[in-house]
Order: structure tokens, then C-alpha cells, then sequence
């Protein structure tokens, strides 16, 4: 990743070489992750914004093909981030942002423009010092993002010269750096008005006393105009914090029949080949598209069938919705059923085996049907953003999503990992029977109510928010995949931060949790993970993990906890119990209770797991 190249010259033959030099780089994951469209980079002393995707050289960044989730988003393919080195030519673009900079030693605080730094430089023209970025944005749930009102805020209580920054002086940032508090950076003009501090420019009707509207400024998308009808209050943000840029992540298994080579190269043509009218005609178009004619019809058959059973699943008018859950039904069909190794051909990407133990030893425990994934292949994209507000899967409809690109692409940025994990399933009579406790529902029900209400002022309309997944199934098999994470990163090889939950719980025929390797380099497939799903291993995991739960080292506060969590989503979970890195959790920590795996010390019954560990 570099700032924008000058405009170049070059002759034939001579290779496209930008005249600035490069000042960083990240890896291709982290483009989907941490450093995705829309979000600042820090390099050195400077500031950027990663630019649209209409804008990125794909030439020759690789095309990753994931037939199901293709079809969920309505792209044709994916692209791994175009890596940049020393020999490949820009492949994705920054912008300067923000605008407004500081200079270390004569203090003036202006667009970086204003400074005249030399060709390539990021310094004060008069002092030859380096210039700092503004630490503070301003940002609306809508995804817009701006320079902060430096000028407003500082003259707020004097308008005479109007609210343009007209007032004739120039604008100086100090620090007296006797505190970390925001009162320590303080604003003054050399116009003579009296100076002020950064202290309260946070709340949330700061900028809204100020007059301040959001202008709709998309400074991520080249020559995008601005949305001047945005009616959403600016919020002021710390340039790097993790409420300035949320990515929305979406993602899929790669399962039978899309989950080998073949699939991949026949999958983009699918609805060509379902117009051929005869078996040679067949043939002809599968040699074409394979370089070979030793391709089984019979194979180009199963995958036709197939994509017209998806077809089905998803009706005639699907919504984002049931996009969404087909994947998942879909994903816990084939984890039930498995996928023998020997039964698959070589290049096969979804291995799922029942243990080769078959102790009796969970007997009795409610995990029933564990299941060995020793190879398994996910394909997550990057479709969208949102600032000031968390992304949440309920909202998928409603939530305002920024746009990765000025025009509709056919393509989205997205990565692959590549490893292992366990999947295994909730016993379905003992869960009903669970489900069904008044003290548990009572739990749950106190969980969805304060779920909904965030929803309600999430939502672009607040009368018509879809109801919260919270169940009592979903926020047990949340709960208990957090506790066995935790419990395996100590067993497994793999850090917490290393392994990833996948839930199948959001309705009453599914039960299931898969935990697997979320990391998308080698490290991926050691085989430590697979090692924890042989009976005698995941019952001892689990027993451990339930004696773990039964005490936090913030009790009794946590146990008796009314609320907690971002948006009071949770009831008895924290840091010290339950939480898991933010790349661990597909619900960023939200929806949990370890009361429901091992009761409360009032009633211990409303544990699933309640007198598993002999106590």
C-alpha cells in the first residue's frame, strides 16, 4: 500500500514505477480485517485512508471462487488483496486523510496544504519539521467521515466573522502535557479570541450545539460527491479507534459438491452449461472451461443438481435473511453427515470424520455426534462498513452499510483460511427439556428485551426492527463455545485469538457449534485442534472448562450481574470468565450468560451443565 503515485511518464517496455517511494505495507489479511476500505492507516508520521475498490490494480491479485457465497452477496467472484512489493505495481490506493495537521514547533494547526511541504514531504514548509495528522475526526452512523471543525469549536462563542474560519488569524494546537486528558490540547487563534481545550468535544451533542451537520463527505471513494441530504448527527472519534471503522465481514464454508477443484473452475459457469441441450454439447463446453476432456459428466451433473437444490432452499424472492440462514443449514447438513478422506478425490478442501474412539465416555454430558473436520476451506469477504455503531447481524436489512466503492463492482476483496476444527452438536431432547426452565427463560428473556432495545435505536426504522436471535439455545451454545476455546487454546497449540466459533442455533433444528482454526497461513492445519474432538479428550475438555466457568475471579458481581456488556447485551460474562478476542467471537461478544452452563449459586439447576463436574 502506498500514497498516491504522481501522474507517471513511461516509454514502451518501461514498467510502471511511482515517483514516491513507498511507506508501508500490510498484509493481504489485514485488508479484510483491520486496514480495509474505508479505515486510516497510520505510516510513520502520516496518515492515510484506504480508497475504494474501483480504484485497486487487481491485475494480478489472485481469484478466489466460492460458489454459495458468491450468490449470498451477488458477486461473480472474489480477489485477494493485490500484495505490494519492490517489483508489482500500486495495487491499492490511499488518500491523504485527514487534512487538517499540526506542526510540531511553531504550533499551527491548518490543512496540510496550507504548510507548502515540499514535492513527496510531509513537513512545514517554514520550520522543515515533520507535521502530525489531526487526532480527532468526526464520523456519523451513515459511514460519512470528515476533518473535525477545529475553527467552530474554538470560536463557538464568538460568530462575528461568520462560521466559515474567516475571522482573518490562524489556528494554533498546544499541549501542555501536564495530563492525558483531552483538557490538556488546547486551541487558540492568533485572532485573539480566547482559547479552549479539546475537553467535552466527545459528548454526543458536541458537535450538534455547534450547528455542525454531517456534509456527507466520503473522502475513501475518488470524485465520490458529497451526500448532502445525510440527516444523521456527527459524532467526534478518535482517528484510530475501532468505532471509526467496523468491518462487515461475510463468510462461508466451502462444502461437497463446491468444495474441490472442479468446482471452482465450473462454478462461474454454471448457468451456461445448464443451457446445453445434449450430452456432447456438454462435454464440449466442459473441455473448454477445463483444458480436459477426462472431466466425469456424471461430476458436472451433481454440481448442476446441486446448485438447483440451493436454488429451492432459497425460494424464488430471497431475502438478505434467508440467504443467510440456507448457508448455515446448508454448512450443518454436511458437518452432520461428514466427508470421508478416502471417499474424496485429492484436491478435496472439506475432510469431516467421525472419531475413531467410540468411548461411552459423553454419555450423559448432552454433547452428542462429535465430528473430526481435518481439512476445511472458508472464504470471508469484505462487503461493507459502518462507523460510530457496531455491525449486528439482526440489522442486516436496516443497518446503514458504507459503501466499499463508488460503482457496482463484480467482485469483492476477500481471503481464505485454510484448517482444521471440531464440530459437534447439543443433545435435542435434553436441550427442549432445558430450554423450557422458567428461570431460564426468564434469563433469556431479559437478554432479548435489552438486545431489542439497541436494535430499536440501531435501526433505520425503529418500528419495524426484526426480534432478537436471543434463545436459550443460541446464548447456551454461545457461552459454551467461548468456555471451550478458552479451554483448547490451553491444550491445543493455538492461542485464543488463533481459533474462531461457528453457531447453529439460530432456529429449532439446528444445535451445533464448530470451532476451528481462524488463522490463514500454515499454522492453520497443525492438527492439535482436530486431536481435542476424540471423545475422551472433549469430554475432559469439557469437564475442565465447566469446573472453569463455576467461578470468575470477579465474583460475585459477575454471577449476579444484571446487565453487561456493550449495550447490556450479557448478564453473568466478562474479561475474567468468558469474553474471547474480538476475531474469536462472531458476535462481537454479545449474547452470552455462563449462568445458563453452570446456574447461579441460588439456583443451580438452570446449569445445562449443572452437576457434570461432580460438585
Amino acid at each position: 500500500m502506498t500514497p498516491p503515485p504522481a501522474r507517471r511518464r513511461r516509454g514502451p517496455g518501461v514498467p510502471a514505477t511511482p515517483l514516491m517511494p513507498r511507506k508501508g505495507a500490510v498484509g493481504r489479511a489485514q485488508m479484510i480485517t483491520t486496514y480495509g476500505v474505508g479505515s486510516t492507516v497510520a505510516v510513520d508520521n502520516e496518515s492515510f485512508i484506504v480508497a475504494g475498490i474501483d480504484t485497486w490494480d487487481i491485475t494480478d491479485a489472485p481469484e478466489i471462487h466460492e460458489h454459495r457465497l458468491a450468490r449470498y452477496l451477488g458477486v461473480r467472484s472474489f480477489r485477494l488483496p493485490p500484495a505490494s512489493d519492490e517489483n508489482s505495481r500500486d495495487g491499492v490506493h490511499v488518500r491523504r486523510f485527514p487534512l487538517w495537521h499540526s506542526c510540531p514547533d511553531c504550533n499551527v494547526l491548518q490543512p496540510v496544504g496550507k504548510f507548502n511541504p515540499a514535492p513527496g514531504t510531509n513537513e512545514c514548509g517554514d520550520c522543515k519539521e515533520d507535521l502530525v495528522p489531526s487526532r480527532f475526526v468526526i464520523a456519523c452512523p451513515h459511514g460519512h467521515l470528515d476533518d473535525f471543525p477545529y475553527w467552530k469549536w474554538l470560536h463557538r462563542n464568538n460568530r462575528d466573522d461568520g462560521a466559515t474560519g474567516a475571522c482573518g488569524g490562524t489556528l494554533k494546537l498546544t499541549t501542555n502535557g501536564r495530563t492525558a486528558s483531552l483538557r490538556s490540547i488546547v486551541i487558540s487563534c492568533t485572532c485573539g479570541v480566547p482559547e479552549v481545550s479539546m475537553e467535552g468535544a466527545f459528548r454526543s451533542s458536541a458537535l450538534t450545539n455547534l450547528g455542525v451537520r454531517c456534509e456527507g463527505r466520503r473522502p475513501w471513494l475518488r470524485n465520490a460527491p458529497a451526500e448532502k441530504s445525510c440527516t444523521e448527527a456527527p459524532r467526534t472519534l478518535q482517528r484510530g479507534s475501532s468505532m471509526a471503522w467496523q468491518p462487515i465481514v461475510r463468510s462461508a464454508l466451502s462444502i461437497p459438491p463446491w468444495s474441490d477443484g472442479l468446482a471452482a473452475l465450473l462454478a462461474p459457469h454454471l448457468d451456461d452449461l445448464r443451457d446445453c441441450e445434449s450430452d456432447k454439447e456438454l462435454a464440449r463446453a466442459v473441455k473448454f472451461l477445463t483444458k480436459t476432456d477426462s472431466t466425469s459428466l456424471e461430476a458436472v451433473r451433481d454440481l448442476l443438481k446441486a446448485d438447483q437444490a440451493e436454488l429451492a432452499d432459497i425460494g424464488e424472492e430471497p431475502t438478505h435473511d434467508t440467504y443467510r440462514m440456507a448457508l448455515l443449514e446448508q454448512e450443518y447438513r454436511k458437518l452432520r453427515a461428514g466427508s470421508r478422506e478416502a471417499d474424496s478425490p485429492h484436491d478435496e478442501e472439506f475432510i469431516c470424520e467421525k472419531p475413531q474412539s467410540t468411548s461411552p465416555v459423553l454419555d450423559g454430558t448432552g454433547i452428542v455426534g462429535p465430528m473430526l473436520v481435518k481439512r476445511l476451506r472458508e472464504v470471508r469477504a469484505l462487503t461493507s462498513f459502518t462507523r460510530v455503531i457496531s455491525p449486528d447481524s439482526a440489522l442486516d436489512d436496516q443497518i446503514h452499510e458504507a459503501e466499499i466503492a463508488l460503482t457496482k463492482q463484480d467482485w469483492l476483496p476477500a481471503m481464505e483460511v485454510r484448517g482444521e476444527g471440531v464440530f459437534f452438536r447439543i443433545d435435542e431432547q435434553r436441550l427442549a427439556a432445558w430450554a423450557a426452565h422458567p428461570e431460564v427463560v426468564h434469563r433469556v428473556d431479559r437478554i432479548r428485551s435489552h438486545h431489542e432495545r439497541l436494535l430499536r435505536e440501531r435501526a433505520a426504522d425503529p418500528q419495524h426492527v426484526p426480534p432478537s436471535p436471543a434463545t436459550p439455545r443460541l446464548v447456551m451454545l454461545h457461552t459454551l463455545a467461548h468456555i471451550l476455546i478458552n479451554e483448547w487454546s490451553l491444550n491445543s497449540g493455538y492461542p485464543a485469538a488463533s481459533l474462531r466459533e461457528r453457531l447453529y442455533a439460530e432456529n429449532t433444528d439446528m444445535a451445533g457449534v464448530l470451532v476451528y482454526t481462524a488463522t490463514s497461513d500454515s499454522a492453520g492445519s497443525l492438527g492439535g485442534l482436530v486431536a481435542q474432538g476424540e471423545p475422551d479428550r472433549l469430554a475432559e475438555a469439557l469437564r475442565s472448562a465447566v469446573l472453569r466457568a463455576e467461578w470468575c475471579s470477579a465474583d460475585p458481581l459477575c454471577i449476579e450481574s444484571e446487565v453487561s456488556g456493550a449495550g447490556s447485551v450479557n448478564l453473568a460474562a466478562c474479561h475474567a470468565c468468558v469474553l474471547l478476542p474480538e476475531t474469536s467471537c462472531e458476535r462481537n461478544n454479545t449474547l452470552l450468560d455462563r449462568a445458563l452452563l453452570v446456574g447461579t449459586p441460588e439456583d443451580p439447576s438452570i446449569g445445562f451443565f449443572h452437576g457434570l463436574t461432580g460438585d
